[in-house]
């Protein structure tokens, strides 16, 4: 079996460390698009809504946890082998059961999940569902495209498909696999229930920089939120497999002013009244 050089590997270590800060210029070089990622951008989107700031700030308490094990650890790998090898003794240690270091090492990683587990659980009931919402946004999930209703203002319903690679307009600001034609439109500042469902098979609605990820399940309503804090276009796509075109599920949310929200309103009321409503448009297609 052929040994790595400690050269090789010292050298490897610098060409990774090179690759990360090139990696990370390039991805403040770029200017930034809220709810877009960027090339060679490093870490999650940047938090545009209160439950996506405090998943930023538990990843950040987990970091600075698993760095601190790791260094730990590495440390004391490298005193054994340093000072406990075959050279410096010659005739091992034969002690054994150490009740201190026993308590220890039991009571420690106890203590690290319970710090793991208080902000956790907290996160998971603050991401849960809004205390007050303003608002409700009905999503469904089919294959392969979303429904969106707004029940508090007039039971408005439409669809959303992806924008054809042929039609996409980059100098509008389109994003190919991403863009749409009717994109969610939201006002900013406002707690929104969200309920997801789906009429075949599991879907999943997720939009990263807003730290929304709930499944569409046939069959079940399944709850959350998010209060969007700045003005801007947010993308996301469906996360679970749910069939061959699975991949052409986008989403795009557009959070504006709460006046220009209104006004969208009334224009998409005009635009979408001559569409049915699912549950009518399912009845019509099965009796065809």
């Amino acid at each position: 079996m052929r040994r790595v050089s400690l050269e090789t590997v010292f050298g490897l270590i610098a060409l990774l460390v090179v690759g990360l800060v090139l990696s990370g210029g390039a991805a403040t070089a770029a200017e930034p698009v809220p709810g877009l990622s960027r090339p060679w951008e490093i870490g999650m989107q940047p938090a545009h809504s209160p439950v996506m700031e405090r998943v930023h700030e538990f990843h950040n308490l987990l970091l600075v946890i698993i760095t601190s094990i790791v260094v730990f650890v590495l440390g004391l790998l490298g005193f054994i082998i340093i000072r406990f090898n075959a050279r410096r003794n010659p005739v091992p240690s034969k002690t054994t059961h150490n009740t201190l270091l026993e308590v220890v090492w039991t009571a420690v990683p106890i203590m690290i999940l319970i710090v793991i587990a208080i902000p956790s659980m907290r996160l998971l009931f603050f991401a849960n569902k809004a205390e007050t919402p303003e608002m409700t946004l009905k999503v469904i999930g089919h294959q392969w495209y979303w429904s969106y209703a707004y029940p508090d203002h007039g039971d408005l319903t439409f669809d959303s498909l992806p924008i054809a690679d042929s039609e996409i307009d980059v100098k509008a600001g389109q994003v190919r696999l991403l863009s749409v034609d009717n994109p969610v439109v939201v006002p900013v500042g406002t707690q929104i229930q969200v309920l997801v469902s789906s009429d075949d098979v599991i879907h999943n609605w997720a939009v990263p920089s807003l730290a929304l990820k709930k499944d569409a399940t046939p069959g079940r309503v399944n709850e959350t939120w998010v209060q969007i804090n700045t003005e801007g276009t947010y993308y996301g796509m469906c996360s679970e497999l749910c069939g061959v075109n699975h991949y052409f599920m986008p989403i795009e949310i557009r959070a504006v002013s709460k006046e220009a929200f209104a006004s969208w309103v009334e224009e998409a009321k005009q635009k979408f009244a001559s569409r049915p409503q699912p549950a009518v448009a399912a009845a019509q297609s099965s009796e065809q």
